[in-house]
């Protein structure tokens, strides 16, 4: 009946998994065309030292250790469901103990780990709940975002602590020769409290089956937890970063179904090429934006470093990139809840702007890129803010008088400033 039961169990939270995955890989699917299959040998490099090695979490170096010893912890302890799982499904105990020595160096590492990440884990809550750091705050990290962080830090260390009381008890049995709890693996941190289990035989067994279908089912339900989760980004991180904008920061693209326009005016000679017709200049809402702009969205992992470094948002502008990608993460999912109760043609009568983003919000950046370099794994809060202000303009003809003033003197002088061409020079001759 119990591998009857784990083999339900594991099934339905895969099935359940898999359901919730391909809803995300259908919204961000939602998003525009765009061609990111070039260069992939940078790509693959990008990916393995920004999402693989953290190359831009060492900004940060007290996070980035306590993040490299979570992440280590939850790559490297993960080796051990496999075991679990087998002998879940067979009824086996420890079905990898055949390996000896290593087998014994493989428990002994998942136990140093596994304390590494319980103490990391709590260092965290403590940086959040009771030292509150700044960049953890802000109006976007109410309610449900303030809460996300704290479960998943609360998940691990239960986690964790039940993984150390499984070996704990298990050590305890395998010393009384039990003969399910072959002598197998080595304990150096569950074997220091493992004596203070004064329990009998049969208690023992009890905790120890406890923990281990209490390790197995949170697993199952972190799983399912994750599309619902900010820490989503511990699968999207990789293929994130592998799409990167590759290139220079600072480099705005060109609207192709502007350009030739442009081209047209500066040479009466250009034959424009007959395109289709343009159904929106810049974004208005969150379907009108890429198909990476949206795994970006979906990739944000909420720590508020691009907020923290945010010119704007520091000087007390509304702007926070942070909510930038909450907001848009926000819409497409409402986006795609309403595909699913209704049909692709259904419309809320909401827009991305306006709704979620408000026009001060987007006038306040600066284009300064301080965001994108900050994020640790390449999200670009500036693309967006980009294509939301060219809908603004080219669509709305909206934009701040400031920027309107630049416009007339573009249009009347060809240069942003009020004087005519003739006058350029007369710095020349006054000096």
């Amino acid at each position: 009946m119990a591998q009857i039961l784990f083999i339900l169990l594991a099934t339905a939270a895969i099935a359940l998994f898999m359901r919730n995955l391909l809803k995300i890989r259908r919204n961000i699917r939602l998003g525009q065309a765009l061609n990111r299959s070039d260069h992939p040998a940078k790509r693959w490099k990008t990916m393995l030292k920004v999402a693989l090695g953290q190359s831009k979490m060492g900004k940060r170096p007290v996070a980035a250790l306590l993040h490299l010893l979570v992440y280590a912890g939850f790559v490297i302890i993960n080796i051990e469901v496999l075991e679990i799982a087998i002998d879940g499904i067979f009824g086996t105990h420890r079905i990898f103990a055949g390996l000896g020595s290593l087998y014994n160096f493989l428990i002994g590492s998942f136990e140093i780990l596994a304390l590494l990440v319980l103490v990391s884990c709590i260092i965290f809550l403590v940086r959040r709940n009771i030292l509150k750091l700044k960049r953890f705050s802000g109006r976007e990290m109410a309610a449900w975002p303030k809460s996300d962080a704290n479960y998943i830090l609360l998940v691990e260390i239960l986690l964790m602590t039940a993984f150390l009381t499984m070996n704990a008890a298990d050590h305890q049995l395998q010393l009384q020769n039990n003969l399910h709890y072959i002598r197998a693996g080595a304990f150096p941190v569950s074997g220091f409290f493992s004596p203070v289990l004064l329990l009998s035989t049969k208690n023992l067994i009890l905790l120890e089956r406890f923990c281990w279908w209490f390790h197995i089912v949170g697993i199952f339900a972190f799983l399912n937890y994750l599309p619902y989760s900010k820490h989503f980004h511990i699968l999207l991180a990789f293929p994130n970063t592998y799409f990167s904008n590759l290139s220079p920061q600072g480099k705005f693209n060109n609207m192709a179904s502007v350009t030739p326009e442009v081209m047209a005016m500066l040479d009466p000679g250009f034959v424009p090429p007959e395109t289709e017709n343009i159904a929106r200049f810049g974004a208005k809402d969150a379907t009108d934006l890429t198909w990476k702009n949206l795994m970006d969205a979906y990739t944000c992992t909420e720590c508020g470093r691009c907020t923290a470094v945010c010119p704007a948002n520091i000087t007390g502008k509304l702007l926070s990139p942070r909510k930038i990608m909450m907001d848009t993460r926000d819409r497409i999912t409402e986006i795609g809840h309403n595909i699913d109760q209704h049909d692709a043609s259904f419309t809320d009568e909401k827009t991305l702007l306006d709704d979620y983003i408000s026009r001060e919000e987007i006038w306040a950046c600066i284009s300064c890129n301080a965001c994108v370099e900050a994020c640790p794994v390449n999200i670009n809060p500036l693309e967006i803010i980009t294509e939301l202000r060219r809908f603004a303009v080219m669509e709305e003809s909206k934009a701040p008088q400031s920027l309107n003033n630049m416009f007339a003197n573009l249009e009347n002088n060809g240069a942003p400033w009020k004087y005519p061409p003739s006058d350029r020079l007369n710095w020349v001759t006054e000096n």
